[in-house]
């Protein structure tokens, strides 16, 4: 049986213990890894701002279609909803009255000219009858008054004959726009009433094309507008390009421009009125649907722009996050401006050289050291920053 001596087990101890305690050093894990974030310079273009507005389409002519005669409704000559012309029949009123009190008037108007004729012959004889001093002057001037008399008889029947046929005209109501035309408001068969400011109201019509656009600006962007129109009659154009869109289009498809701004502002709301007039070929567009309107803020200018989801807040202040060359994130106040072709326009806090995180930000805190990767689509840089 070996002894082994106390001095040699005190050497093995210690060696082993040495072999333990590297192996422990070796296999001690290593801290974690900052969060993966997309990193890219913003980008940089010239650009013309942008400002939108809600608001609602409005006819440029819309006509309430009232009787001018009265009388039993006879025919409805048009369907409800369908797009009607200028001067098309639309209703008709028991015309008969009408005609009758048109050969009535003419009747009139043939007597009154028979005792015109008369009056005048009359007249001719007395003169030259009053030459030779064979008629008196008090008869001639009773034929002479009574000639004028009959004239003016004459001028009576005929007003009255066109008033008649004026009546007989109104029995056909007729579409006094181009438009698209209401239901009618009243059937066949009963009376309806004209010639009043109590008229029958028949159907209405409103205009399609062009069409009007309504909308309100607040007073900072009211004078930013008046700018930009003395910047566009100085340039020889005659007003400033609008662009619309209803509420299931995507973009702005529909383009026109600004025809019209109120003299004063709203003193309950502060706002100024303004319109656009759009074009409407294929009418689509139609009086009282409701809109977005995107109109020109701004003179071209370069402008600094990133993606909207790079941009965070802090308490008050929104910020972007920049990596620097030691891969922490530091907070950048920055100033922004409306979207552009889906980018946010950055006023200032920010340069092209610049690094900014933006994917990932939910991840990341004030000087937290980051993975960054260089973002592979727009607005991402050409190079990978230098690490």
């Amino acid at each position: 049986m070996s002894v082994v001596h106390a001095p040699r087990r005190a050497a093995c101890f210690l060696a082993l213990l040495a072999l333990m305690t590297g192996c422990g050093d070796a296999q001690k894990p290593k801290g974690p890894a900052g969060p993966s974030v997309i990193v890219a310079h913003p980008a940089q273009k010239e650009i013309v701002e942008t400002d939108e507005f809600s608001g609602r389409l409005g006819a440029v002519q819309s006509v309430e279609v009232r009787a001018r005669v009265s009388g039993y409704l006879d025919r409805v000559a048009f369907k409800a909803g369908e797009i009607v012309k200028k001067n098309d029949l639309l209703f008709v009123i028991d015309p008969r009255p009408f005609k009758i009190a048109v050969d009535q008037a003419q009747a009139q108007v043939a007597g009154a000219r028979v005792r015109a004729a008369t009056t005048a012959r009359d007249l001719d004889r007395a003169q030259s009858l009053l030459a030779t001093q064979n008629v008196s002057q008090q008869t001639f001037d009773q034929r002479q008054q009574a000639k004028l008399s009959a004239e003016a008889d004459l001028k009576n029947a005929q007003a009255a004959l066109d008033n008649a046929k004026l009546n007989l005209e109104f029995a056909e109501v007729r579409a006094p726009v181009d438009g698209r035309v209401g239901r009618e408001m009243v059937t066949v068969g009963n009376l309806v009433s004209g010639g009043s400011t109590g008229s029958t109201l028949l159907t209405t019509i409103v205009s399609l094309d062009p069409i009007f656009f309504y909308f309100d600006a607040d007073e900072a962007s009211y004078q930013r507008y008046q700018r930009i129109e003395q910047n566009v009659k100085a340039s020889g154009e005659a007003s400033a390009p609008v662009e619309l869109a209803l509420v299931d289009e995507q973009g702005f498809p529909h383009k026109g421009k600004l025809e019209f701004i109120d003299n004063q502002f709203d003193q309950a709301t502060g706002t100024m009125r303004a319109r656009a007039v759009f074009q409407n070929t294929d009418l689509m567009l139609t009086p009282g649907q409701f809109g977005r309107l995107r109109m020109p803020s701004s003179a071209r200018h370069r402008a600094i722009l990133i993606p909207d989801g790079a941009v965070g807040t802090d308490q008050t202040d929104r910020i972007v996050y920049v990596v620097g060359e030691d891969n922490k994130a530091t907070p950048r106040p920055v100033t922004l401006g409306p979207l552009i072709d889906g980018l946010r326009v950055v006023r200032t806090g920010l340069t092209t050289a610049d690094w900014i995180i933006v994917k990932g930000i939910g991840t990341v805190r004030s000087g937290m050291t980051v993975s960054p990767s260089q973002m592979t689509e727009s607005p991402a840089p050409t190079a990978a920053p230098a690490r």
